[in-house]
């Protein structure tokens, strides 16, 4: 065995026992976070620890991290076990071949960006057959070597004469030397320095340049048919918006880089000075960067670009939906759910305020049947038989025909306690025509299944959200361009997030949404349903260990989520988790109180006139932990959604006509993206509050100022009857007259 295979042997141990400390390190290092939190929580996650338990349960051991960074931490980790697995790899490759040097594999090891490992294992990569490799084969590589040592004499085409042979098709000096500088613009183009240089220039000095294929046609791209920005400036959604331009095959897109620089820099990486063979050199420098770096760094910055637009289009949708699902529950109602159309006619569906279905009909009031009598007679009737509180409207085809026809049924009644919502409807047709929906309703047909979702969506918006694909929920910004794996990986997190943020009734909670209990599967969480309709419901968190398939760790995981109300242990209806329920008791023995006293105002007292620093001292229990027992046990069955503002109520439809410049308004925001965010008024469609109009001030983000949910005072700023746009502002004109 030589001394270099001795040393990488060596290096393969060393490379696994040193690679955990390297990533926690370069993880530290990128996320501004301690190297014990970050190696604490490796250490959690490798356990099978997740992500909702660590942050709530675990906070003394990673300093309080929240969600977001535990999962920065997840990615970030996962990321780098990856680089390191591929490094291992590329350095066994390359011993393989016996080309691994000491320099070469210390290179390997410190790259922090899979980019540079791949830089530098590309001239050692198989190759399928190129130009050099042909060279190659005819026994041109000594050559190569000749014109790369720049000697200061001699005569190049006597010396690439030596290499003619008619056999191995090199017919002329001419063609020897073609070949020599074929292999040496290969070299040069897999030389990692160069490239690296290179991709760094290209991105911070090329202009991505959009054309139109047929400047006659018309489309949504016009902005984008004569268009150049600087890459690296470019905006998330307008590199989205011109990819899709692109794959539509309506848009030419390239970059645009001054190659001057490129080729002035590559020279004096190759060139050393006078030879014979310096204009050669120079146009194979010129050829290498051209034929060979140009079109590679060129797909490389495009998917570099790709991956920043998808990112943000990602956290887009993810921030919206979370503000969805964790919109107030309308509580106490009996609610007229519609799913509104013009030729198969309005489905109604009456959920009483358990979201219990009492009866489903249909009805024609808009084009082409026009059944309005009859369609009110029906409407006043299903008020009057079920004392409905609230009409909700999906905001699809015939929805504002359909709000039209209920303002008039609810200002003919005159009733004041009965109003109308427009709901986001996104997704309801892909719930009820699922199978889940199937099995909770065999005896309804699909639409009806969808007006059942839609009046359901305003009681609990995120037990009934929780049954849709994510994907299908319209709250995003160019989602449908983005890698799909990603986007299921980034909504299925938020998912989980709001329902553990929440917590989920293990009485009444469906097998869809404890599925997004932390630690339960879809498998354990049809096993619970299944287990409290043959056994009744749970009185104990403890009787959760009787369900098949939910063992220990599961357990451990999820049952500070879980909630169960009017049970036995009054414990159980708070987010404290059972392993902290002897500190509840030494707490009321410290303050002499009854656990009886759970709920009451002066158990709230007590507790609030407690130093927790003192107490958890004599507890002998973290600070974090103790702060959040302390709030579990003032606040019991404490829904966090209800401290948030219920959506707007309307009696009565607004028409564009009815709008003029200065008008104020009140609206719920409906979609927040990159730009500026879109405001239901009343109206068809959605007014716009541009990015610039959200504030007085500098906006970095719409999210910084507003979310979807929000109900906000607006002034209509312009109206478009023709396209029907009204652009809105949050600035107060008034104010900005003064």
């Amino acid at each position: 065995m030589s001394e270099q295979d001795v040393v990488v042997e060596i290096d393969e141990v060393e490379m696994k026992a040193e690679e955990q400390e390297r990533i926690v390190k370069q993880t530290a290092k990128e996320l501004n976070i301690s190297l014990k939190q970050v190696r604490t929580t490796v250490g959690l996650l490798d356990e099978g620890n997740t992500i909702p338990f660590i942050a709530r349960y675990r906070k003394e051991m990673t300093g309080e991290l929240d969600e977001n960074q535990l999962r920065d931490i997840e990615e970030r980790v996962g990321y780098l076990r990856n680089l390191e697995e591929r490094k291992r790899e590329v350095i066994r490759i390359i011993n393989e071949q016996g080309k691994l040097t000491v320099e070469l594999k210390a290179s390997i090891v410190q790259a922090v960006k899979l980019q540079e490992v791949e830089d530098l294992y590309r001239p050692y990569r198989q190759k399928r057959k190129t130009r050099a490799s042909m060279a190659k084969e005819k026994g041109l590589e000594p050559l190569a070597s000749w014109i790369w040592d720049q000697p200061k004499q001699g005569d190049l085409t006597i010396e690439a004469a030596s290499y003619v042979d008619a056999e191995q098709g090199v017919d002329s000096p001419e063609d020897a030397i073609q070949g020599a500088m074929d292999i040496l613009a290969e070299n040069i183009a897999d030389e990692a320095v160069i490239r690296a240089w290179v991709r760094r220039y290209t991105m911070d000095h090329g202009l991505l340049d959009s054309e139109a294929k047929d400047k006659e046609q018309e489309s949504v791209y016009e902005n984008y048919y004569s268009y150049k920005e600087l890459a690296k400036k470019m905006p998330p959604h307008r590199i989205l918006a011109i990819n899709r331009g692109e794959r539509e095959n309506i848009l030419k897109v390239g970059l645009d880089v001054p190659a001057e620089s490129i080729h002035s820099y590559m020279g004096t990486q190759v060139i050393k000075g006078d030879s014979i063979v310096k204009n050669v050199l120079q146009s194979v420098v010129e050829d290498a960067y051209k034929r060979l770096i140009a079109p590679s760094i060129e797909r490389e910055i495009r998917a570099e670009l790709t991956e920043k637009g998808e990112n943000q289009a990602i956290s887009i949708f993810s921030g919206n939906l979370r503000s969805l699902l964790l919109q107030p529950p309308v509580k106490g109602r009996c609610v007229l759910g519609v799913d509104p159309a013009f030729r198969t006619g309005c489905k109604l569906a009456v959920v009483d305020d358990t979201g219990k279905l009492l009866e489903v009909a249909v009805t024609y009031p808009t084009p082409p049947h026009n059944k309005k009598r009859e369609a009110t007679e029906k409407f006043q009737e299903l008020i009057s038989k079920y004392k409905i509180q609230l009409i909700v409207i999906g905001n699809g085809t015939a929805s504002r025909e359909t709000e039209q026809f209920v303002a008039e049924i609810i200002s003919d009644l005159n009733d004041k306690e009965l109003a109308y919502l427009i709901v986001n409807e996104a997704g309801a047709s892909v719930y009820s025509a699922s199978k889940l929906a199937a099995a909770e309703f065999p005896d309804l047909d699909v639409a009806e299944r969808s007006a059942v979702s839609i009046a359901r969506r305003i009681q609990d918006p995120l037990a009934e959200l929780v049954k849709i694909d994510p994907k299908a929920i319209g709250v995003g910004q160019y989602q449908h361009d983005v890698s799909p794996k990603h986007l299921e990986e980034s909504l299925k997190a938020v998912v989980e997030s709001a329902v553990n943020h929440v917590g989920v009734d293990v009485n009444t909670a469906s097998p869809s949404l404890l599925s997004y209990v932390a630690g339960v599967n879809a498998t354990t969480a049809k096993n619970i349903v299944k287990y409290r309709e043959e056994n009744g419901k749970f009185l104990t968190r403890k009787q959760l260990q009787k369900v098949p398939r939910l063992g220990a760790k599961t357990y451990e995981q999820c049952i500070g989520f879980m909630r169960i109300s009017e049970g036995k242990d009054l414990l159980d209806s708070t987010p404290i988790h059972p392993e902290s329920y002897s500190v509840v008791d030494r707490i009321f023995r410290e303050i002499n109180v009854g656990l009886e006293k759970l709920g009451s105002q002066e158990l709230s007292h007590i507790l609030e006139q407690q130093d927790v620093e003192i107490l958890a001292t004599k507890l002998e229990v973290g600070v974090p932990t103790l702060r959040d027992i302390l709030e579990s046990l003032q606040r019991p069955g404490r829904d966090p959604r209800e401290e948030l503002p219920l959506p707007i109520f309307r009696t009565d439809v607004l028409k564009m006509e009815d709008l003029a410049p200065g008008m104020e308004m009140q609206g719920t925001v409906r979609n927040v993206i990159d730009f500026g965010a879109f405001v239901d008024i009343g109206i068809k469609n959605d007014g716009l509050v541009h990015i610039s109009q959200l504030s007085n001030g500098y906006v970095k983000h719409p999210m910084d100022i507003v979310s979807v949910g929000d109900n906000v005072t607006v002034w209509v700023l312009n109206i478009d009857e023709k396209k029907g746009r009204v652009g809105l502002t949050m600035r107060n004109p008034r104010k900005d007259q003064v």
